[in-house]
């Protein structure tokens, strides 16, 4: 440390920080995380669990995985699938993205 000399900080009025404005910035930070984030994530899962809970069998869905299917049973937590002639699969409910309108797997 030769070439090197020592920097010390020091305020620019020699007071303490106010610890006030710190609360304030931790509390707009959450207030801010809350509505981009926690909101729209809170809508969504209710969205999801409206559509899960109106499901019925002979609707045409979409599962999360991209496979198309229309429901022959609702079993508890899990959904049959026809996804071919003869070919039935076993789903949970909450694996479903989205209902389709009627006669849209035909029409593929």
């Amino acid at each position: 440390m030769f070439f090197i000399s020592n920097a010390y900080a020091q305020s620019a009025n020699g007071a303490e920080p106010n610890p006030m404005i710190t609360l304030l910035m931790f509390g707009g930070l959450f207030v801010f995380m809350y509505f981009l984030i926690i909101r729209p994530q809170r809508k969504r899962q209710k969205e999801h669990t409206n559509l899960v809970g109106g499901l019925g069998k002979g609707d045409e869905v979409v599962m999360t995985s991209g496979m198309l299917g229309k429901i022959t049973k609702l079993d508890g937590d899990y959904a049959v699938l026809e996804v071919s002639n003869n070919l039935e699969l076993k789903f949970q409910k909450s694996a479903v993205h989205a209902v389709l309108p009627k006669g849209t797997i035909k029409a593929i």
